[in-house]
């Protein structure tokens, strides 16, 4: 259950980067850490091409350089919807919504050239691992992040394509000197869920969690499992929202704690979104929700990223919507012995000295800083990089 709201506690703000356009723009997502501090993303436009980017910031000395690692040009892909990763050889993972061979999305791999210039401005190399045919035998749209597993294969979802044309589960599998893409799970008709746009969890069995945008048995959204059998999955819907204080719409994903319990969001409840919890009990699922007081504590609409998780229970996010200026907030909310308590840490001003609209997920450090992207604002109201610190 969900319990009381706190004021803004005290927290310093800080504008990492200002996006001006050919360094990128309007970044749609979050970010990714990697083990030694520095921060990858991308941009939905902008860029050499204006289809969008990835960038680096570089963490040395304290401070943080901006680096634009790869401009999309269409191609090659163009507006990425998903922030990227690193993979297991240190280089970047991500896919685009639009663009490749089809125009209807692509996986794509950027690394740095095998001889680069020192430094750490120097270009990067862009390699199309997949791209999406579409029709019943393959998905498009793809605008989640991708998940990796132990063996370094990825899996990850499209928005549309399938069997039922209510979009897909795929893994990417590497083999020999390229990938093989295979379609896990093609959406069905009511009341199975349909077009995801969040990426899947894994566990330590190798199920696969995850939302779906609309369908379910009241058409708005689920929470679905891909569970490994005889060579293939079974899915399962887990739950499917409704309208009222349990949230409805899904945008974000679900992580996974070590009990097994999911935690996501929506965006829209009846007091503007809610956060959830979604724990194994007696063979099924129990579906609570943490906080949908989002109008109520000063903030309307809930978060389209993934929450954070610390060690202590206590979860991150951002809304894109409402806060004291109405132009997005950073929360956190602390488990307690009567539920959690929503916490109020930013609420973005927009203008040229702060954010705007934030969409993405937040990442934080093992120091407790907070970090994350807002759709527009900054200088060129084409957003910005961020850190929130305690």
């Amino acid at each position: 259950m969900f319990a009381s709201a706190l004021a803004a506690r005290a927290q310093t703000y800080t504008i990492l980067h200002q996006f001006g356009g050919q360094d990128g723009a309007n970044p749609a997502v979050g970010l990714t850490l990697d083990n030694f501090g520095n921060l990858y993303g991308t941009t939905y436009v902008g860029g050499a091409g204006n289809a969008g980017s990835v960038f680096r910031l570089t963490h040395r000395n304290g401070a943080y350089l901006f680096a634009p690692l790869y401009s999309f040009h269409g191609s090659d892909g163009r507006l990425p919807l998903a922030r990227p990763i690193v993979g297991p050889d240190g280089s970047i993972f991500g896919t685009t919504s639009e663009g490749g061979t089809h125009t209807l999305g692509m996986v794509y791999n950027v690394r740095p050239f095998p001889n680069p210039p020192f430094s750490v401005l120097a270009p990067w190399n862009e390699t199309d691992l997949y791209n999406f045919v579409g029709g019943t035998g393959d998905g498009s749209d793809p605008q989640s992040d991708l998940a990796v597993d132990a063996a370094g294969n990825f899996y990850g979802t499209t928005s549309n394509g399938g069997a039922n044309g209510n979009g897909t589960v795929f893994k990417l599998t590497h083999t020999g000197g390229g990938w093989t893409e295979s379609v896990l799970y093609s959406f069905g008709n009511l009341p199975d869920g349909k077009n995801p746009t969040a990426g899947v969890a894994i566990d330590a069995a190798g199920n696969l969690y995850g939302t779906t945008l609309n369908g379910g048995a009241n058409g708005r959204g689920t929470v679905y499992k891909l569970t490994p059998s005889g060579g293939g999955y079974t899915e399962s819907v887990l739950y499917s929202f409704a309208p009222g204080i349990g949230g409805e719409y899904p945008q974000a994903g679900v992580i996974l704690d070590s009990d097994g319990n999911l935690y996501g969001a929506t965006t829209l409840s009846d007091r503007g979104g809610a956060v959830f919890e979604l724990s194994p009990s007696g063979g099924g699922w129990t579906y609570t929700v943490l906080w949908h007081n989002f109008n109520d504590s000063g903030t309307e609409g809930g978060p389209t990223g993934n929450l954070v998780r610390d060690s202590d229970g206590n979860l991150y996010g951002a809304t894109q919507a409402g806060g004291l200026y109405h132009q997005g907030s950073l929360f956190m909310l602390t488990p307690g012995v009567g539920g959690y308590t929503y916490t109020d840490l930013h609420d973005f001003t927009g203008g040229v000295n702060d954010g705007s609209g934030p969409r993405g997920n937040v990442v934080r450090d093992a120091n407790g800083n907070l970090f994350g992207t807002t759709w527009m604002g900054g200088g060129s109201n084409k957003g910005v990089v961020y850190e929130l610190t305690p």
